[in-house]
């Protein structure tokens, strides 16, 4: 009795066994464990694009096939008075080759004279622009008023303790200008809150040995003013004439040996 008993238990047994095997172990969505997937790194397409088009916006200013910008666009902050634009320069008339008031100069110079105004500007102070880029047209204009020895309308304010017959002689005058070169520029400097000039004890253009730059029958603060200046531009890789205060080139300007005619107006054609 006893055996068949437990032989019944057992059949039992293994009956539910098998059962339990066949039945699939079913998971509530509380058992279930999600295995997160990898994320790649990736950017959206449009995302690309409206950066580049952000990065094209930044760059606002244009750049001539000769290499050129407009300064009103590269750095507007510059403050431009182009004298030759107007008929208040040596010659006394606007002079040929100036289409309009403006500053151009190789994007390289540019570069660098926006630098030297931003750490002018952080003293107080703004660069103000008489000339940069001067095509052969202007200079042959130059030699043609130098030769003209009746022509001494300007004398009183430009060149009163010169006659106009040395002009060549002494330099002031040469058929070439390293202006037409691109990187060259004729500047001073401003109060950066009332726009007025700083008094560098002379002026823009002046024929004679007031406009030295290590000329010293000037007031402290004056000779201050024009080392100020210099200072500045030379840590931002310009190098002075020694005969002109206002006058300072690129040292490692693109176009050495090139001199330039187009005229000066923007855009370029």
């Amino acid at each position: 009795m006893k055996r068949s008993y437990f032989i019944s238990v057992f059949i039992l047994a293994l009956l539910y066994l098998s059962a339990c095997r066949a039945e699939p172990v079913r998971k509530t969505a509380t058992d279930v464990v999600a295995t997160p997937t990898a994320q790649k790194d990736t950017v959206p397409t449009d995302t690309v694009g409206e950066q580049e088009t952000i990065d094209s916006a930044a760059q606002n200013y244009t750049v001539s096939k000769e290499g050129f910008v407009s300064l009103k666009e590269f750095a507007p902050e510059i403050t431009q008075e182009i004298r030759y634009y107007t008929d208040y320069n040596f010659v006394g008339k606007r002079v040929d080759g100036y289409e309009e008031p403006l500053a151009l100069m190789t994007l390289e110079a540019a570069k660098a004279l926006k630098a030297a105004n931003e750490e002018l500007m952080k003293k107080g102070y703004r660069i103000k622009v008489y000339d940069t880029y001067r095509p052969q047209k202007a200079v042959s204009h130059f030699v043609r008023w130098a030769k003209d020895l009746k022509d001494t309308k300007m004398k009183k304010d430009f060149y009163p303790e010169k006659n106009k017959s040395v002009l060549f002689k002494e330099g002031y005058i040469a058929s070439k200008s390293g202006h037409s070169r691109g990187s060259t520029v004729d500047l001073t400097i401003v109060h950066l809150d009332s726009g007025k000039d700083v008094d560098m004890g002379g002026t823009f253009d002046y024929f004679g040995v007031r406009s030295h730059p290590s000329y010293t029958k000037i007031t402290k603060d004056q000779y201050r003013n024009r080392m100020l200046l210099r200072d500045v531009m030379l840590r931002h890789g310009f190098k002075p004439l020694s005969t002109e205060w206002w006058h300072f080139t690129l040292k490692n300007e693109p176009y050495p040996n090139t001199y330039f005619t187009f005229p000066v107006k923007w855009p370029q054609e």
